[in-house]
């Protein structure tokens, strides 16, 4: 049963905002893990990826290896960066971080999240860099003040250190707020058609059983950056929602799912909601009525399986019944049958005797 889609749209053009951020990660400890691994996303999508221990490098998109065809210098410092440059950064700050805490034994690992935002419409740029240190957040770097601000107490010994290293501050600031937008740009210069379609979900209303929340999920929409919600005469609610991650396929969309509690709703008031799913930098909304007679669900199926198998038992019992009934009845006649015969038997004979004794 297909569901009535009703797709709005608005002339008004909204910001497009691009992302470009590095994810590495060093480790030290575990002699089976590799040491340095990292990740270059673009938009939300996986560009690089590198493993320092191994020797790899991947661009994980044709447009990326298209990047790197036309600018062998960029995949020049992807390779020393992934097997030289950060694999020794890291390894040098995990023992300084090491000796800081006293940490002699144990597996550790140290996180970073840095990058670029540039706005389209508008060429605004930002970067951001960030340090985790054993699965907590520790340093983040202040590109207002050039400053390092400590998110732990524990980290206020390395920001004095991170703060007085002015030059390497520096450095930071130029990749982040210059090097890096540029980089983007060359990505999406060769990425962009693949990176800025857009691809509508599929919609659609699933309950497991009559009281259970009503579900509205989207499938196969891309991008990631995605809203649902419900709405009751047009406005949004929030009580009795939850609303759910988005979620990847297998083939490079996503999936998500807002469920609404229905249990004390009458028909009447089930058809003054509905579901709006919207694309966050798009202005065009799906809506879609809620409307019981459209919920896709598996309940009744499963009870009518359930009758079947029900009454499929009973026709078995009634037929073992049937069955024992007949071979009692049979063992009975049978065996009357034999109490019948053996005395008749006897009479033959007794007759039989009774007529020689009278010859005799």
């Amino acid at each position: 049963m297909t569901l009535i889609l009703l797709l709005l749209f608005c002339s008004v053009s909204s910001p497009v905002r691009h992302s470009l951020i590095n994810y590495f990660t060093g480790s030290a400890g575990a002699p089976n893990v590799t040491q340095f691994v990292g990740v270059a996303v673009v938009d939300g999508v996986e560009a690089v990826y590198c493993d320092s221990s191994n020797k790899i490098l991947e661009p994980r998109q044709d447009w990326v290896k298209k990047v790197f065809d036309n600018d062998s210098q960029l995949l020049e410092w992807y390779k020393h960066e992934c097997f030289n440059i950060q694999p020794s950064a890291f390894r040098a700050r995990i023992i300084s971080l090491k000796q800081q805490f006293n940490q002699s034994e144990g597996f550790h690992i140290l996180q970073t999240r840095s990058g670029c935002e540039w706005e389209e419409n508008t060429g605004e740029k930002s970067g951001f860099l960030k340090y985790g240190y054993d699965g907590e957040d520790f340093l983040e770097l202040d590109l207002n003040t050039l400053s390092w601000a400590s998110l732990k107490p524990e980290a206020e010994a390395t920001k004095r250190s991170w703060d007085a290293d002015r030059n390497r501050t520096k450095l930071n600031e130029v990749f982040l707020t210059d090097i890096c937008p540029e980089r983007l740009k060359s990505f999406l210069d060769c990425g962009n058609s693949s990176l800025q379609r857009t691809v509508p979900p599929s919609v659609s209303l699933l309950q497991k059983t009559p009281s259970s929340p009503v579900s509205c999920h989207a499938t196969g929409f891309y991008p990631d950056r995605a809203v649902m919600f419900w709405r009751k005469d047009g406005e949004k609610v929030h009580e009795g929602v939850e609303i759910g991650d988005i979620l990847p396929n297998d083939d490079g969309t996503f999936q998500m799912s807002v469920n609404l509690n229905v249990s004390s709703f009458t028909p009447e008031e089930c058809s003054r909601f509905d579901c709006v799913f919207q694309f966050s930098d798009v202005e065009k909304i799906i809506v879609t009525k809620l409307n019981k007679t459209l919920i896709r669900t598996n309940w009744k199926e499963k009870m009518t399986k359930e009758k079947s198998s029900n009454r499929a038992i009973t026709v078995i019992v009634v037929l073992l019944v049937f069955i024992l009934v007949a071979v009692a009845g049979f063992a009975f006649y049978k065996k009357k049958k034999e109490k019948h015969f053996t005395p008749s038997a006897v009479n033959i004979c007794e007759l039989s005797e009774g007529k020689n004794e009278v010859t005799t």
